[in-house]
């Protein structure tokens, strides 16, 4: 007899907790560039406005073929609260084979025209040399990361996220360390080597992630990751599920790479800010999807047992708890409005700039808290299908057209920061229309 799932605030938590802290280790890695990158004496501007293109394509490759994780996640879970977990042991090691292939064929692909990928991001002069340069290091940690990702989606289905976290831990305290070490150089033993040094930073940390994460995996669980054969029969399902997550990733990357293009055309300062700007709403995206990833986790479980109302429990609690996190990180954000800044740069003409739109990004976290949790939800309960379908429109009905109607009404800067404002918000509203559309009227059957 299986045990049904308790959605408790104790339950959720124990997901909840690990996986926020998890969950930002990667913009946590990219915040520590970035804000010793700005500081860098020489060149700090330029360094700071190739690191923010680079970490914005770098992000788009890594969303796009990291949607793996997702999809394992969500399988996992449904046979585990289904008592079928044997069926799909050898999953994930298909998977994570076909990810990494694709992902060294990209790699591949990109590595021999760094320079007009950059250009499209309207990088020119020093801040494009500076993008090739930190590109053609930090590139070499995209399969690293992809396999790091992957797991930690095992571990999720697994209704495991401490282990997740400890490896997040490790990779985000050794890249702080080493970006000190690299970037500014240690008297004697390591020159600065500047913004490569923050390149060769990141690399060494995700490789280390993914050393650790392999033994924790094959130490503490039953999953392999022998190739076997034949093929899973859900194999399918899952590059289906990959599929419209892929297609979905593009969507979203789109905006945030549109974001960046238009930031760096209308100057040196407004990428610099801008890259501040996101940085940060990557930070609280993360903090605040930890209720996702519980949602993610528990409701995959849930969906596998047939237990409709504890779903519809699940959804209400994550909800509200992530309300409560966006509530207290738009306070966080308005006391220390000055102070976050400043960590970031010592250029005054950025931080003006910087400062002219971040109370947009504060006021709209309640907004991403819903988009944000109930896409975790989403993924657990399989939903990709409509999860893609939501982005495309968010993205094409809703943060081009909105972005250009700014920019011809001449709000320049402001229209970015605005235009995501109406992205997330169809985003969220999408997520709680389709919820309560399609799980209400089981409740009733139940």
């Amino acid at each position: 007899m299986i045990s049904k799932t308790a959605v408790t605030f104790k339950n959720i938590n124990r997901l909840a907790i690990p996986a926020t802290i998890s969950g930002i280790a990667e913009p946590i890695l990219s915040i520590t560039d970035t804000a010793i990158v700005g500081n860098i004496p020489v060149d700090g501007l330029e360094s700071l406005a190739a690191a923010g293109i680079v970490g914005s394509f770098l992000s788009m490759l890594i969303w796009v073929l990291g949607q793996t994780r997702s999809a394992i996640s969500a399988i996992i879970s449904q046979y585990l609260g289904a008592g079928k977990l044997k069926e799909v042991e050898d999953l994930p090691a298909q998977a994570i084979f076909l990810n990494i292939m694709l992902s060294l064929v990209i790699l591949g692909s990109t590595i021999f025209i760094v320079e007009d990928i950059f250009k499209l991001f309207e990088a020119s002069g020093k801040i494009l040399e500076y993008c090739v340069a930190y590109y053609s290091i930090r590139v070499w940690g995209f399969p690293l990361t992809l396999f790091t990702f992957a797991v930690f989606g095992i571990f999720r289905g697994l209704q495991n996220t401490y282990y997740p976290m400890l490896i997040a831990i490790i990779g985000a305290v050794l890249n702080i360390l080493l970006d000190f070490a690299m970037v500014y150089g240690i008297d004697g033993l390591v020159p600065a080597l500047y913004l490569e040094g923050a390149a060769w930073a990141s690399l060494i940390s995700q490789g280390v992630m993914a050393i650790l994460v392999f033994f924790l995996l094959k130490s503490k669980t039953d999953i392999s990751l022998k190739l076997r054969f034949p093929l899973n029969k859900e194999l399918r399902r899952l590059i289906g599920m990959s599929l419209n997550l892929f297609v979905r990733a593009l969507a979203l990357n789109t905006a945030l790479i549109v974001a960046v293009r238009e930031a760096t055309s209308l100057g040196d300062r407004f990428i610099g800010a801008h890259t501040i700007a996101i940085n940060l709403w990557l930070f609280s995206a993360f903090f605040i999807d930890g209720y996702g990833a519980a949602g993610n986790s528990m409701g995959g479980k849930l969906l596998g047992e047939k237990d409709y109302n504890g779903l519809w429990k699940l959804a209400k609690k994550i909800t509200f708890y992530g309300m409560l996190v966006s509530v207290f990180l738009m306070v966080l954000g308005l006391v220390f409005y000055y102070p976050l800044g400043r960590i970031f740069s010592n250029e005054t003409i950025v931080l003006q700039t910087f400062y002219g739109i971040f109370f947009i990004m504060i006021l709209g976290l309640p907004m991403n808290t819903l988009a944000f949790v109930l896409d975790g939800l989403f993924k657990g309960l399989g939903e990709m299908k409509y999860l893609r379908n939501v982005l495309l429109s968010a993205t094409f009905l809703g943060f081009l057209p909105a972005l250009y109607m700014g920019r011809l009404l001449g709000w320049g800067f402001y229209a970015i920061w605005i235009a995501f404002v109406v992205w997330m918000a169809i985003r969220g509203g999408a997520l709680v229309w389709k919820f309560r559309r399609k799980f209400r009227p089981l409740l009733q059957n139940v």
